[in-house]
């Protein structure tokens, strides 16, 4: 298997792979310790003005081009990538553990929401062994049910641990939780509790396919709009790094 290229998109560490589902199925399945950050234009935004997260991006193990002005940028560079939606990465080590039997640990959502995914994937044709989902807790946990969750990573050693807890707050606790399991692979996996309890619903394909998933977001959920300003804003910062590179050759 191709080894991943490290590259940067306005100075933010991203990798680049051809397929990132195998390589990352295969750490799975070897319990190769991975932290896996799912790299759109706000996180970018965020990670310039936040030195910790972007040093934080940097040590991941895997970091993909989630968003569209991500994968943009690269192919900008004359790099040949994809765009590597995180839900659908995660999705994907999810059928991994199934059919392995490996353990699987969910972390977030409102409460009542892992409830509903657990159903979901128990309708689902996804070869869904209920006794592989050691534990679920919600995000909405104070510091004692942190502590009990604590041990409970520990007790069980999920090989598979989602955490939606939203950017950047997932980031920072999976990277201070992950000794807790060592061999675990750990996804950041934002709102994708929401897509797949059916409390929310993702954009349609044809959005998806146009770049124009953040506008769906949008829709949804109106009171976004102060975070979309970082789309116009990573857009500008690509454009003068863009300028200034022509400037330069």
């Amino acid at each position: 298997m191709l080894p991943l290229l490290r590259s940067k998109v306005l100075g933010i560490a991203v990798d680049v792979h051809d397929n990132y589902a195998d390589w990352l199925a295969q750490r799975l399945l070897t319990g190769s310790g991975t932290q896996v950050i799912t790299l759109n234009s706000e996180m970018v935004i965020q990670a310039r003005q936040n030195l910790d997260l972007a040093q934080l991006i940097e040590q991941v193990e895997l970091a993909v081009p989630d968003g569209a002005g991500v994968v943009l940028f690269l192919r900008s560079l004359n790099l040949k990538v994809n765009r590597c939606p995180g839900i659908e990465l995660a999705e994907a080590m999810v059928r991994v553990a199934f059919i392995a039997e490996k353990k699987i640990f969910l972390i977030g959502g409102a409460p009542g929401v892992l409830e509903l995914v657990h159903k979901s994937w128990q309708n689902s044709p996804s070869q869904f062994k209920p006794e592989l989902i050691v534990g679920m807790q919600h995000g909405y946990f104070d510091k004692a049910g942190e502590d009990s969750l604590s041990k409970q990573l520990q007790a069980f050693q999920p090989d598979l641990v989602l955490v939606g807890l939203g950017v950047p707050r997932q980031e920072f606790w999976i990277t201070e939780k992950r000794s807790l399991c060592p061999n675990a692979v750990w996804i950041g996996v934002g709102g994708s509790f929401d897509i797949w309890s059916g409390t929310k619903t993702r954009a349609p394909k044809l959005l998806r396919e146009n770049n124009l998933e953040w506008l769906y977001r949008l829709y949804q959920e109106p009171w976004r709009w102060r975070r979309m300003l970082s789309i116009p804003q990573f857009a500008w910062y690509a454009t003068v790094q863009s300028l200034r590179d022509r400037c330069k050759s």
